[in-house]
């Protein structure tokens, strides 16, 4: 039997210049890589909660800005877990420029394209960022 989780991934970004800036997170386990902000959907929990309840958790951010969903949800089987990660893009409010990290998270950064895609560890959140990059400047 397997068992379905449900995650959530989302891609903050702000525009203080015409350009976009992405912000990155590291964990604070050792030897961790920069990620979106990101964690578990709960049994029965909403996934507009999920954000709100994520972005509380970790940020210290008690509103979302303009969401986009990038309509590009993973799914991949560990063991007898099959994962589901549901992407979206969010567009920080001011106060997040400095956030207020959770304890999951030692470290943020903002960074532009060109240093977020390499810094990025796995495909799927280098191909997540691509399109959101590709969104905003389409618009």
């Amino acid at each position: 039997m397997t068992d379905l989780l449900h995650r959530l991934k989302l891609f903050v970004y702000r525009r203080e210049r015409r350009r976009p800036d992405y912000l990155l997170l590291r964990s604070s386990v050792p030897e961790s890589f920069w990620v979106p902000v990101q964690g578990p959907i709960g049994f029965g929990e909403q996934i507009d909660n999920a954000i709100r309840r994520e972005l509380a958790e970790d940020l210290g951010l008690a509103r979302a800005g303009e969401l986009i969903d990038l309509q590009m949800p993973s799914r991949w089987l560990v063991g007898d877990e099959e994962v589901i990660e549901w992407c979206f893009a969010l567009r920080a409010p001011y106060e997040a420029s400095d956030p207020r990290l959770g304890p999951r998270w030692a470290d943020y950064r903002w960074a532009d394209f060109n240093e977020a895609y390499p810094s990025l560890e796995l495909d799927a959140d280098r191909a997540t960022i691509l399109r959101l990059h590709h969104i905003l400047h389409a618009a």
